[in-house]
């Protein structure tokens, strides 16, 4: 294999001296003292100053983020530019990967003359790298380790927000995992849910519940019939062992960069309840598990959600509760969320008002909705000398309008900012790279084969066979009691017709049953039964002839 091309390093940044007042105010506002990820150079008036480079400092990525622009505009070179950064700084990343072009970054990119022009415009010493990554999928659906999660550790909670049940509804299904749990009947997929609630209104179940509230058939209908649905969107690939250890996403490799985990969704983006589903428990379990840290020089984990008007199209209020109350407390347990798409109005205002750093991309202002959009959107950053209605829609690829958080948690002055070059490949590393680096890792052998242990499904199935076996036999015996019973009675009818008249002393008695009077009887008796028996089968007439 060749070495990628590598660029000839750019002769040094301009020096203060050519920096106005102007845009020494604003750079001095990202010259933060401590460690920090480096977006690019500050443009003003078409001229691009590596003398005044735009960062976003380590410790505030747990203050979530927001990375926005249209198609094409470079989103994705700049979530990847952040993960690589966070994973040399040793912090893993996760990555939701909708359209597949995320996977390169476990390569070395390619160099080239527009790679060396733009490090040499931003100061950068571009070097060609790939960063240690993982790669999954949602129940095996597409290339990667397969993520599971069993229904009893989704919860009744998070599980009647996913399938939209009411106040009530929400109630009695968490009687049914209450039920469950105390009967030992483990919830791992959505076979034993539903087994659980036909039971639990079948004749032999419906007692179950019944002193503490019952569950109704209206309900229970329901609650199947959303299973139902929730099955026809992939739900089912989705629940299941092994389970997937949210810790995985938490590790370094060995020579301390931190991981980066990237979740392949092309197969599933026609299918957003089912990734809205991963990333409620995704994020449900790490604040379940994480301790509380406050703010930490370095984040444990930051997540990158591309395409996240998938996410939230067609959410249910429900749904977008979850995620911004999920949102606003994870940040104490030292993770950081990016949402990563096209327009800030994509993102719900109470999502939206928790992301403390922006990187915005050129917008579009083609139809009357883009013209609003853009000016929904201007409002959202902190005044500036920059007319940035104008500034937004003229900005070239891989520019973007920048505020973050400094150190002490204030936004920083809004700059106009040319960024930096991804150095690993920027594009898809390719359907037989992705299955040799899922093969290739320690995790295949835990996740690959899905596992169908005994759980409720398969208890209730085999508690059912039993009791119909016990049916049929207390049926069986009782018949046989039923016979026995005629039998005797049948004997002890027999009893009076014994002592008959004519068996007594009397002298009648005594001539009947002499040994002439039997045998006689006995004779006329064998003439009658064959004459019977002639008629019976036809030989009665052969014997007239």
């Amino acid at each position: 294999m060749t070495e990628p091309e590598q660029p000839t390093p750019p002769a040094g940044p301009a020096g203060a001296a050519d920096l106005t007042d102007e845009t020494r105010k604003i750079a001095s506002g990202y010259a933060f003292p401590g460690p920090a990820l480096e977006l690019g150079a500050l443009l003003h008036d078409g001229r691009c100053l590596p003398g005044a480079p735009v960062r976003i400092p380590l410790g505030m990525l747990n203050r979530h983020g927001l990375v926005a622009g249209a198609t094409g505009t470079g989103k994705t070179k700049t979530l990847q530019l952040l993960a690589e950064q966070l994973s040399a700084n040793g912090v893993p990343v996760f990555l939701a990967d909708m359209k597949g072009d995320l996977s390169g970054i476990a390569a070395p990119g390619r160099g080239g003359e527009k790679v060396v022009e733009r490090a040499a415009q931003v100061g950068q010493e571009w070097h060609a790298g790939g960063f240690p990554a993982e790669f999954y999928a949602l129940g095996g659906i597409g290339r990667g380790v397969p993520v599971r999660a069993t229904v009893t550790d989704f919860g009744p909670v998070l599980l009647s927000k996913v399938l939209q049940l009411n106040r009530t509804q929400e109630q009695s299904l968490g009687l049914i995992f209450h039920y469950a749990d105390a009967k030992g009947l483990e919830l791992v997929d959505l076979k034993d849910l539903r087994a659980v609630v036909a039971f639990l209104v079948s004749d032999t179940g419906k007692p179950e519940l019944k002193g503490i509230g019952g569950l109704s058939t209206a309900t229970a209908g329901v609650i199947l019939r959303a299973i139902t649905l929730f099955e026809q969107q992939g739900a089912s690939d989705f629940f299941g062992e092994p389970e997937f250890d949210t810790g995985e996403l938490l590790r370094t490799a060995p020579d301390g960069r931190g991981v980066v985990s990237v979740l392949e969704l092309p197969g599933v983006q026609d299918r957003p309840q089912l990734f809205s589903t991963f990333l409620m428990w995704l994020l449900a379990d790490l604040y379940a598990d994480l301790p509380e840290v406050g703010d930490l020089g370095r984040p444990k984990l930051v997540f990158f959600f591309d395409e996240a008007h998938l996410l939230f199209d067609g959410a249910s209020k429900a749904f977008l509760e979850a995620v911004t109350r999920t949102v606003r407390l994870i940040r104490s347990k030292g993770v950081g969320i990016f949402f990563v798409t096209q327009t800030p109005d994509d993102v719900p205002g109470e999502v939206l008002g928790q992301l403390g750093n922006r990187v915005q991309h050129a917008l579009r202002a083609f139809t009357p909705d883009d013209a609003k959009a853009l000016k929904a959107t201007v409002r959202t950053f902190p005044d500036s000398a920059y007319d940035l209605e104008e500034v937004l829609t003229s900005l070239g690829t891989g520019e973007a309008v920048v505020t973050v958080l400094n150190e002490s948690g204030a936004p920083t002055p809004v700059a106009v900012t040319r960024l930096r070059a991804p150095q690993s490949l920027m594009g898809p590393l390719g359907d037989t790279g992705l299955d040799a680096a899922a093969r290739a890792s320690a995790l295949y052998a835990r996740y690959a084969q899905a596992v169908d242990r005994e759980s409720a499904y398969e208890k209730l199935t085999a508690e059912q066979r039993a009791a119909e076996e016990s049916a049929l036999r207390a049926a069986r015996e009782a018949e046989a009691a039923r016979e026995a019973r005629e039998a005797e009675d049948a004997a002890r009818r027999a009893e009076p017709e014994a002592r008959a008249p004519g068996r007594d002393g009397s002298p009648a008695g005594q001539g009947m049953g002499s040994g002439l009077f039997t045998s006689l009887a006995r004779s006329v008796g064998t003439q009658l039964g064959r004459e019977i028996s002639r008629s019976l089968f036809g030989t009665a007439r052969r014997r007239r002839r």
